[in-house]
């Protein structure tokens, strides 16, 4: 079976916003995996403007919904590394995956910019939640 619309959950983790002109981290929306076995961030970048700027990524994941309880994830728990995840000025139009190998139920991705300080910067990211417990997941996401 070819099908892969049926056993994936795509929800935005970093909604595409208008441009980001600074160093301010950018924190993804909380993904809760109850139900799904996989977890894979997709990251988009546009055009960015600044002509140094660099991007880190890291996760923290943990089993409060709120993550109060919140770990950095290692590197045991990432298929993929964040450093592959992570890009400079000149990754214009490009894009990024990592994913989340660990047991924790709620996920984070953090992307945080360095050397922002004269342009304008594009970033958006995608949860793709995999291998459900039940199929097949609902069309659109909610």
């Amino acid at each position: 079976m070819r099908d892969q619309l049926s056993t994936l959950h795509v929800l935005n983790a970093i909604p595409p916003i208008a441009a980001r002109t600074d160093n301010t981290a950018i924190v993804s929306a909380i993904i809760d995996r109850a139900g799904y076995d996989s977890l894979t961030f997709g990251i988009a970048v546009g055009t960015n403007t600044d002509t140094n700027a660099t991007f880190a990524v890291t996760m923290e994941h943990g089993d409060a919904a709120n993550l109060s309880d919140t770990a950095a994830v290692t590197a045991a728990d990432v298929s993929g590394t964040l450093a592959l995840a992570g890009y400079t000025f000149a990754d214009d139009a490009e894009s990024r995956k990592v994913g989340y190998v660990g047991a924790r139920r709620y996920v984070r991705l953090t992307i945080t910019p360095s050397g922002n300080d004269a342009g304008n910067i594009f970033i958006a990211a995608l949860a793709i939640l995999g291998n459900p417990a039940n199929a097949p997941t609902p069309n659109p996401p909610v």
